[in-house]
């Protein structure tokens, strides 16, 4: 994809927001669709698990295969070219896939192929939006906290809280009908991102060989202190909560005495404490640096699994979850936007890159951790280890008092 000269689009800061907010709105909420359906259309072609879970493995494989080239990628091209160009993409792999079903020609290969692609497509979408936002509203602290903020509570309710129901209750009246509705919010989505402003014009750059460029992006990462700082804590934060998470239907069912119905309530108590997070962060993140908030959201994890574990009861597991839910949000409006004040333009789209690789393969280590756990120490043992690391985490990000 070359670089592509556009005439500037009168828009307004508050209103390039609006379309940004927008355009996640929908697409996200396509994707909690997908989050439901895909599982779903691959139990209903093979019953073999090992099958049904390499659709699933199949979206964290882009991130991790295509993650560091798409972010300098996208450091290199005009980035609202590539979040259209990313929607249209992405639209247009659902859209075959809707029609291989419709011919009954689907197979577990094709839909594998599908969650994969629209997760390539994730890999230039994502890191493009989060480098726009500084251009839109500037790179003060707390206007960039407001707009994170309400990035991650639109983000969270259409991903976790409406897009699952609204793709499962489609995929019962029409196995085809939640493919296609995401297919058509990515289709919205590319409408409402071609509307946002044009970029300020730059000089031509010299790009470096790729390999060097992702070096780039990734020693700029390592040498600062505070993106050192919100990496780390993301990850520790991901890897504790997938320890505990990965057992939590297991433990939902055999211990609180939950059915379906009940499970998709304590997410859903998790979802709605993630959109009261977009409200409480920006407030979190003026007051406290980021070691502190990463030491704050750490230790409130933490407490929430104990609680869970000792309690043993499904209302307190919901509070637990929405404590969980805040913190999460949190941390990622805080990481979001220490991201964006301490990186150069020219470098953005790889720090998000590489930031998403660390948080992926932490989260991908804690699903296998939470597994091996419950099956060597009983489905109460992962609370114990998750809480004990975020404790032990929590302690290391407390900031040391300096001397004069």
């Amino acid at each position: 994809m070359s670089a592509v000269t556009e005439r500037p689009v009168e828009t307004s800061p508050g209103r390039g927001l609006g379309l940004l907010l927008g355009s996640t709105g929908v697409s996200v909420t396509g994707d909690g669709m997908l989050l439901a359906a895909a599982p779903l259309m691959a139990a209903a072609l093979s019953r073999d698990p090992l099958a049904v879970a390499s659709v699933s493995a199949a979206g964290y494989a882009a991130w991790l295969l295509v993650g560091l080239p798409a972010g300098a990628l996208v450091d290199r091209w005009n980035r609202r070219t590539v979040m259209v160009a990313s929607d249209l993409g992405r639209a247009a792999v659902l859209l075959a896939f809707v029609l291989l079903v419709v011919s009954d020609n689907a197979t577990i290969a094709a839909l594998s192929v599908a969650v994969f692609l629209v997760g390539v497509g994730s890999c230039f979408f994502d890191p493009a939006a989060q480098a726009v936002i500084p251009t839109i509203v500037g790179r003060d602290k707390e206007r960039l906290s407001r707009a994170n903020g309400r990035l991650w509570a639109i983000d969270t309710f259409g991903r976790s809280l409406a897009g699952p129901p609204a793709g499962a209750a489609a995929f019962a009246a029409a196995p085809v009908l939640p493919f296609g509705l995401d297919a058509g919010s990515f289709l919205l989505s590319a409408a409402l991102v071609s509307r946002l402003p044009a970029p300020p014009a730059k000089p031509p750059i010299e790009h470096g060989p790729m390999v060097r460029a992702i070096r780039d992006g990734m020693a700029h990462l390592v040498r600062h202190p505070e993106l050192r700082t919100v990496t780390l804590g993301m990850a520790s934060y991901n890897l504790g909560y997938n320890i505990a998470f990965a057992t939590l239907v297991l433990y939902a069912q055999d211990v609180l005495n939950l059915g379906t119905v009940g499970f998709g309530l304590l997410i859903a108590s998790g979802a709605l404490g993630g959109i009261a997070g977009g409200w409480l962060a920006p407030r979190i993140a003026s007051k406290l640096s980021a070691r502190s908030a990463y030491a704050v959201t750490l230790g409130v994890q933490a407490a929430a699994w104990v609680s869970v574990l000792l309690a043993a009861n499904p209302w307190v597991t919901a509070a637990a979850l929405v404590f969980v839910g805040i913190a999460s949000t949190t941390g990622s409006v805080v990481g979001g936007s220490t991201r964006q004040l301490h990186t150069p333009d020219e470098l953005l789209g790889r720090v998000v890159s590489s930031t998403r690789l660390f948080g992926i393969g932490s989260a991908a280590v804690g699903s296998v951790l939470g597994g091996v756990v419950a099956d060597a120490g009983g489905l109460g043992a992962p609370f114990v280890i998750a809480a004990a690391l975020l404790a032990v985490a929590s302690l290391a990000f407390v900031p040391l008092r300096r001397s004069r």
